[in-house]
């Protein structure tokens, strides 16, 4: 049984990456400038595509496309982690006010510091990281009684009012901008895919991958965390140190995603829902296919909003909101 089970997950994984490659493709194709498939294969595979075909592929759509698939990776496994650790599945970085630590930090770089320097890229995910991790600490920090497990339904109405306070900050920040950066933090604020430029694509790789290989060997770590802290602890996990260890894997993928990427407040949460009902709980099957699903998410919504004409150039974001709004009231219902 165990081992069918396994091989469906792993069947369901190889499904989801044939469908991202195959989303990726049509994304390729699809936009205001049409290419048929035999021009990517031309200009991607065999390099014989023409100038403007060459500026097309590698130069606004295969970032976009590349950046999509790492901030939905970076979201939902970041959402996967904290739902496991907090064993709520409303945590999120959205809901605990993570992403809005991250924010308010990027913010504070747009408006005081922006630059075009070649610093910028390195920068902005570390400024989101740093952002990220002092909202974490000042949750804990307030959410912590002594001589009491941290409530994980306390921590998330703490992560909420401080994501009140942190939006705030972010608005009288906002009203100093001049005309352009306004609409660069508002835009970004909906959930903009903007960084998708070859020179942060090269920071946000690397930040995503590494991290993610660190998630996926402490998968099993999970897995007994799952089984309640005080199981773990006989079964000898360091319950502190991975706790903590794992928060800030947590902390730093949602905090390079939202630099980049702009605020996913949904793809955080969604994800690791819709991963779970597909391969159950085991972290081995459970973290990839929650990084398949929110890369798909970003993925198939912003190829939407290049293909359709809606009027306006609408973030990436408002589109995830959209769709994802009705399942988020059916986990609400079912919370309920």
């Amino acid at each position: 049984m165990k081992l069918s089970r396994n091989t469906r997950g792993i069947s369901i994984i190889l499904l989801l990456v044939v469908l991202t490659l195959l989303v990726a493709v049509l994304s390729m194709n699809v936009g205001k400038m049409n290419l048929s498939p035999l021009e990517v294969f031309k200009v991607i595979i065999i390099g014989e595509g023409t100038s403007k075909q060459n500026l097309i592929v590698f130069d606004f759509r295969l970032p976009r496309i590349v950046l999509s698939i790492l901030v939905g990776i970076g979201m939902g496994i970041s959402g996967c982690i904290m739902q496991s650790l907090l064993k709520n599945d409303m945590a999120s970085p959205g809901t605990l006010g993570i992403s809005s630590g991250s924010g308010l930090f990027v913010l504070m770089y747009i408006t005081l510091f922006a630059s075009e320097g070649l610093l910028s890229p390195i920068l902005l995910p570390g400024l989101a990281f740093a952002g990220g991790l002092t909202a974490a600490f000042l949750i804990f920090m307030f959410a912590f009684r002594r001589g009491r497990d941290i409530s994980p339904t306390g921590l998330i109405l703490t992560g909420v009012a401080m994501s009140s306070g942190y939006s705030a900050l972010s608005l009288m920040l906002t009203l100093r901008l001049d005309k352009q950066q306004y609409d660069f933090a508002l835009r970004w604020q909906a959930g903009d895919l903007w960084g998708d430029d070859w020179s942060y694509l090269m920071v946000l790789l690397p930040w995503v991958l590494i991290i993610c290989v660190y998630v996926f060997y402490r998968s099993n770590t999970l897995n007994t965390l799952n089984l309640g802290n005080q199981t773990a602890a006989g079964l000898g996990v360091a319950i502190k140190r991975e706790f903590i260890g794992l928060t800030i894997a947590a902390v730093a993928l949602a905090s390079g995603s939202v630099a980049l990427g702009g605020n996913f407040f949904f793809v955080g949460m969604v994800s690791p829902h819709l991963a779970r009902k597909l391969v159950g709980p085991n972290h081995k099957l459970l973290l990839p296919t929650t990084a398949l699903v929110g890369a798909l998410v970003i993925l198939i919504a912003d190829t939407l909003t290049r293909t359709i004409s809606f009027g306006a150039d609408i973030p990436t974001g408002i589109i995830i909101t959209i769709l994802v709004t009705p399942y988020f009231l059916y986990l609400l219902s079912k919370a309920s």
